[in-house]
């Protein structure tokens, strides 16, 4: 595949400037790096972000072929690129050699209360890739049945939040672009105890409170990383994570990783 290919052109419109759109106009995302790519070839959730096309360089071939099995690859369409193209082709400065291209299915939240989960993460108008990435990643591991992003969050499909999830994308539901007052009005129905995470709230979140918040199901709300959360009518019991020192509140992955952790995990 020579410098000219029409694959360099499709994939860099999906990554680059109008990416966003690019990608929501063609229901299509790029992986990059052999975790990704193995996780997206052998999905734990068996739908939904399907790979089309696996572009390779030497190097990535035999990388995919330790990972994958033989049946999986010869499903796949393979396409083998020299190591100067797939320079031009990624978007991190230090390419593995596999990048794959796959396609967006959208859950909606009739899908995920189908799927009877008993622990949600919501997340308001996250905006940092690296973050939002992060957080699926630690929901993932911490046995959490699902990660909501509200309307005006980063794109779930951004490269860097691909990146960011190092195949966690393709282990949790994931429903994007929900308004939070609709949300937490279904959860209810569904029988879930909302709690919002604030810096400064009445309840704190201690060994006392995550014993009794385990025993029933749950959505945790996380709110943007300047300006926290909305105003909510919907009236969630807010909950604030105790500090020392003198920081004034955590990153929002951080405060994540210590709630998630903490209700998802009995250790």
């Amino acid at each position: 595949t020579s410098l000219n290919s029409p694959h360099i052109e499709r994939v860099k419109a999906l990554i680059g400037p109008r990416g966003k759109k690019n990608r929501e106009f063609e229901s299509a995302f790029i992986a990059e790096g052999i975790q990704a790519v193995r996780e997206a070839l052998v999905p734990k959730l068996g739908e939904g972000l399907a790979v089309k096309r696996v572009y390779v360089t030497e190097n990535g071939l035999s990388k995919l072929s330790e990972n994958v099995s033989k049946e999986t690859l010869v499903n796949c369409e393979l396409i083998q690129v020299s190591d100067q193209v797939m320079s031009a082709m990624a978007d991190s400065e230090s390419p593995q050699g596999i990048i794959a291209l796959c396609s967006t299915k959208s859950l909606k939240l009739k899908d995920l209360w189908q799927r009877k989960p008993n622990k949600i993460a919501f997340f308001w108008q996250i905006q940092d890739p690296g973050n939002a990435g992060t957080v699926i990643r630690t929901a993932d591991a911490c046995g959490f049945d699902a990660v909501v992003f509200s309307a005006e969050s980063v794109d779930i499909f951004n490269p860097k939040t691909v990146r960011a999830t190092v195949g966690s994308l393709w282990h949790i539901p994931v429903v994007v672009d929900i308004n939070i007052e609709e949300f937490i009005t279904e959860a209810k129905q569904n029988m879930f105890a909302i709690y919002a995470l604030t810096g400064e709230a009445d309840q704190r979140f201690n060994a006392e409170f995550i014993d009794r918040a385990k025993k029933t199901p749950s959505v945790w709300i996380f709110g943007n990383e300047a300006r926290g959360l909305p105003e909510l009518t919907s009236d969630p019991i807010k909950v604030s994570i105790p500090m020392k020192g003198y920081a004034e509140s955590l990153n929002v992955a951080s405060a994540a990783a210590i709630v998630l952790h903490s209700v998802g995990l009995s250790l």
